[in-house]
């Protein structure tokens, strides 16, 4: 059964840093693209930044500069920085990748809630 895990520290003051970290686990043969995704309560979950398997990058307009997305390829992991985060970063951040397993299959973390006090 793939898995997503994510993990991070969710509570910073505006103009701090933060990473979040999602591993896939379980039995699969590749990963393509990879990402980040943020929900605010009675809002659409929208793109924060992703990542395809051979690098390429896209970031949402609103963290540019400021996010980075990066993954290890060895430990089927993804990593988003945020730097100078502000209180409209606060959000739930899902982690999204899309895994080859016998079929291709869109997974999703379980969400972590990333809180920035002003």
């Amino acid at each position: 059964q793939v898995q997503l895990v994510e993990s991070g520290v969710g509570l910073v003051q505006a103009g701090r840093s933060l990473r979040l970290s999602c591993v896939a686990s379980g039995s699969f043969f590749a990963i393509n693209d990879m990402g980040w995704y943020r929900q605010a309560p009675g809002k659409q979950r929208e793109l924060v930044a992703r990542i395809t398997s051979t690098g390429s990058l896209n970031y949402a307009d609103s963290v540019k500069d400021r996010f980075t997305i990066s993954r290890d390829n060895a430990k089927n992991t993804v990593y988003l920085q945020m730097n100078s985060l502000k209180p409209e970063d606060t959000d739930v951040y899902y982690c999204n990748a899309q895994i080859l397993g016998y079929v291709k299959k869109n997974y999703w973390g379980q969400g972590t809630q990333v809180t920035v006090s002003s």
